[in-house]
């Protein structure tokens, strides 16, 4: 047998077989397999070298497309006309100037890196010689005046405002470690004692409110989801509180309640004739009902929040043996976080809002901001520290304060998820955020002298005016806009008070990491989230002066527009089994002149008119988007290497959101 033969052999007896390899035919064998593979290997490279060369078409046709939508945008002047008396307001004017000046200043900078003018010239030249010689002394003139006048005024601006960066960089620290001191400890809020699933009266009698206006796409998955909670029937009653002003809205809302009361839920439909205070005011109307007297607590559920079924029985035991609960709040899920870029954006903002915020903050304290919305209070609380008021678009927060500023303490529950949706346009997320703004700014000026006189210790007092108002609420949005959209590009025209690398990398970065956390699938998303919550600064900081200061602004509430996605498969099969039958059922129990009416509005319901959806043109982060690139392009010329790339992708980022690129993109 040759050296290099191999023997295969099988255990049976019978069936036994020799294979013998000599060396010439393994080498033939070896040859043909490197063969085959340098085949592969080409193949490879062929399909690679394939994809790339379609990835350029790709982007191509993108860009192309990019360009046609944005030309179609600036064409179209309706899409501007919200927006006209909005950007006559002082902020909008302050960047008009800022920008031209900026323009004007790039030029005679460009004139002098390229003539070389030198700082001596000043003392040797005379002005009436030639134009030319004129605006070099001119140049060097503002040279000496802006190192001797300016750049100090600039630096202690900046200074302050680098400052309380480095405060509220510090306090979302200190929430991160106290996050992790929770996570390391395992420690979560627990129940002393649940309630007897046998015996139906020692549950307590909850009411379940749904606030709804004109919200068509949401109304039947919400008020479902409210049906189907674990909790005896005879202990329960659903509030549907409809504010719309659609006609047939309201008899849509109303059937869908009928459908279900006649299937032994004990739910109600309220509208309110004279619709004031908004969502502050439908809640007060409801509570006025003299049946509320019999509850104990009541949950609140906006008309996009789906609960589980649970939910009741994961949260009501927490108020068990603990009279002083006033509030057990729990998280927000959403179902379309990965619907596209700003909702991804958003869900790492959130996450961090309720994952360390909310958990830090509730277990500390006992104290943090009801999220308005998947939250359970207890009636008395509610009573006690004067219900529900109009005064501010923060209706949730400031029934929050004025309770805890009673005494009551809140539990947060971290694991208990209640599924709803985040805005998909960057219209409905602007409007959102303005609202979520300028009402804390309210709040803080009318809840000021309360908090002085309240009777709660010092260290409580002092948390809600330095921490809760004021770093998070009025400090957060002043310093991102003054320091990043407006020192950091007046800097490139006076170099003297430049900006140090690391309050423009590195602690803005270490901070964004730590931000993003709690979704640790958003990390390739890292850089945008950073660049766009730099974007959202202009949006924050002119809603925080619209409630400081009362400008009219202040009090518009725009409902955040939803899109209707369902979050359950159990949902979809739901309504796609229950849809058909519900409406035969409705149209044959009312056969009547009224129920024929209603037949031919369900008829006409199939085909509403609805008003075009468009993409916009905002001009405000437009003008932003070129001040930050004619400071980039300032900044080029003295090869800042650092401030120039910030400021180029930043201006991006504004170009980006201005043109209305992010978000939802109606064809």
């Amino acid at each position: 047998m040759a050296p290099s033969s191999v023997i295969v052999t099988i255990d049976k007896s019978s069936n036994i077989s020799l294979v013998e390899l000599n060396d010439s035919d393994t080498s033939v064998f070896l040859e043909k397999q490197k063969t085959a593979s340098t085949k592969q290997f080409s193949w490879t490279l062929l399909l690679k070298a394939h994809r790339i060369l379609c990835f350029f078409p790709w982007v191509a046709m993108g860009f192309s497309r990019t360009l046609i939508s944005v030309k179609k945008r600036i064409a179209l002047p309706d899409n501007n006309r919200d927006e006209v008396q909005y950007k006559e307001r002082l902020i909008y004017r302050f960047i008009r100037v800022f920008l031209a000046i900026s323009i004007a200043a790039l030029f005679v900078e460009f004139i002098a890196y390229y003539q070389k003018w030198d700082l001596n010239f000043i003392h040797e030249f005379n002005p009436t010689t030639n134009v030319m010689g004129l605006l070099h002394w001119s140049y060097m003139g503002w040279i000496s005046f802006r190192a001797e006048y300016v750049a100090p005024a600039i630096m202690m601006l900046s200074q302050f405002c680098v400052v309380l960066f480095m405060i509220q960089s510090l306090d979302r620290f200190i929430l991160g470690i106290g996050c992790f001191w929770i996570k390391f400890k395992k420690i979560k809020p627990t129940i002393d004692d649940s309630y007897d699933v046998e015996d139906a009266e020692s549950f307590p009698m909850v009411l379940v409110q749904i606030p709804m206006c004109n919200e068509r796409e949401v109304y039947q998955q919400s008020i479902a989801s409210a049906c189907q909670l674990d909790w005896p029937k005879d202990r329960i009653l659903i509030q549907v509180l409809d504010d719309s002003s659609d006609e047939l809205l309201q008899m849509l809302i109303r059937n869908e309640v009928n459908a279900w009361r006649e299937k032994g839920v004990n739910i109600i439909y309220r509208h309110r004739f004279i619709r004031t205070g908004y969502k502050a005011g439908n809640l007060h109307s409801a509570m006025s009902c003299d049946y509320v007297k019999d509850y104990e607590f009541v949950a609140i559920l906006d008309a996009d929040f789906q609960p589980n079924p649970d939910f009741l029985q994961l949260t009501v035991p927490h108020f068990k043996g603990k009279p002083d609960v006033g509030l057990v709040q729990a998280r927000w899920s959403f179902v379309n976080k990965d619907e596209n870029l700003l909702t991804r954006l958003q869900n790492i903002n959130l996450c961090f809002h309720f994952e360390v915020e909310q958990q830090v903050n509730g277990h500390f304290l006992s104290f943090f901001g009801f999220n308005g919305t998947a939250g359970v209070w207890r009636i008395k609380a509610l009573e006690e520290s004067g219900g529900w008021l109009e005064r501010t678009t923060v209706e949730d927060m400031d029934i929050a304060v004025r309770a805890h500023l009673n005494g009551w303490k809140f539990v947060y529950l971290n694991d208990v998820k209640v599924l709803c949706e985040l805005p998909e346009s960057y219209e409905a997320y602007k409007k959102q955020q303005h609202r979520w703004h300028s009402g804390p700014m309210q709040l803080f000026r009318l809840c000021l002298p309360a908090i002085l006189k309240s009777k709660i210790s010092k260290w409580k007092k002092a948390n809600l005016i330095f921490l809760f108002f004021l770093l998070r609420k009025l400090i957060l949005p002043f310093y991102s806009f003054t320091l990043f959209c407006v020192i950091l590009p007046l800097t490139m025209f006076i170099p003297e008070a430049e900006l140090p690398i690391w309050v423009i990398c590195y602690v803005p970065v270490t901070m964004s990491i730590l931000n993003i956390l709690p979704a640790p699938k958003a990390f390739p998303f890292l850089m945008p989230y950073l660049l766009f919550e730099n974007t959202m600064s202009v949006t924050k900081f002119n809603a925080m002066v619209s409630g400081l200061f009362q400008l009219g602004s202040a009090y518009e509430w725009v409902v955040t527009k939803k899109t209707g996605r369902s979050s359950e498969s159990d949902l979809l099969a739901f309504a796609e089994r229950e849809s058909k039958s519900f409406n035969e059922d409705k149209i044959q129990r009312r056969l009547s002149e009224s129920g024929l009416e209603m037949l031919g509005k369900l008829k006409e319901q199939e085909a509403p008119v609805e008003p075009k959806k468009k993409n916009r043109i905002y001009r405000k982060e437009l003008a932003l988007a070129f001040l930050l690139l004619t400071a980039a392009t300032r900044s080029l010329l003295s090869a800042h290497g650092i401030h120039f790339y910030f400021l180029l992708f930043q201006g991006l980022s504004f170009l980006v959101v201005g043109l209305d690129l992010i978000g939802e993109q109606v064809a």
